[in-house]
């Protein structure tokens, strides 16, 4: 099987192929002067500005992202401790104790 055009169809295809390939002439470059590529000085500024704008928020992002927690889960729950009381609370009822019984001796 040979992939040959016939030949009425291959002048129209040739044709179109060389008008489509062709270079622009000297009228229109497509956007493309002589300036084309270059950029300002102006240009190279803001450039600057962007990259220490972005030097900034890396390096705050890089703060905060060390406050982070390593894990957000809820720690285990640890059993509460027994309640101790504190010495003055049992220095008070000890002497409740005492000043009751002696008043009961007292009355008998």
């Amino acid at each position: 099987m040979s992939l040959t055009l016939p030949a009425g169809v291959a002048l129209p295809v040739t044709a179109s192929v060389l008008v489509l390939t062709q270079q622009p002439g000297d009228g229109d470059n497509g956007g493309q002067g002589e300036d084309f590529g270059k950029s300002s000085p102006v240009g190279f500024l803001v450039l600057i500005l962007f990259l220490i704008a972005v030097a900034f928020l890396v390096r705050s992002m890089t703060k905060h992202l060390k406050r982070v927690p390593a894990s957000f889960d809820d720690p285990p729950a640890e059993e509460p401790a027994p309640a101790v009381e504190p010495e003055e609370k049992k220095d008070e009822a000890a002497e409740k104790p005492a000043k009751d019984s002696s008043t009961t001796k007292a009355d008998s």
